[in-house]
């Protein structure tokens, strides 16, 4: 399952750098995977959280973009 998307790793990259681009791109993923609930409470709540665990996330991962994935409904 790729993420924001299935865009390729760079171009995710540099969408989850910028703060309005990886809020927008969250969403759309977690609706794309079904979970709507988690969509919107990523819409509306936590924003600045979520941003800062993905980023974390992805220079974990070896600078593969990974969204937060804590609800899976």
């Amino acid at each position: 399952m790729g993420d924001y998307l299935d865009l390729p790793n760079l171009l995710s990259l540099i969408l989850l750098i910028i703060p309005f681009t990886a809020w927008i791109f969250g969403v759309l993923q977690r609706c794309k995977d079904g979970h709507i609930i988690a969509a919107i409470i990523r819409l509306f709540g936590g924003f600045t959280i979520i941003w800062v665990l993905d980023i974390v996330m992805t220079l974990l991962n070896g600078c593969r973009v990974s969204i937060l994935r804590l609800l899976k409904f």
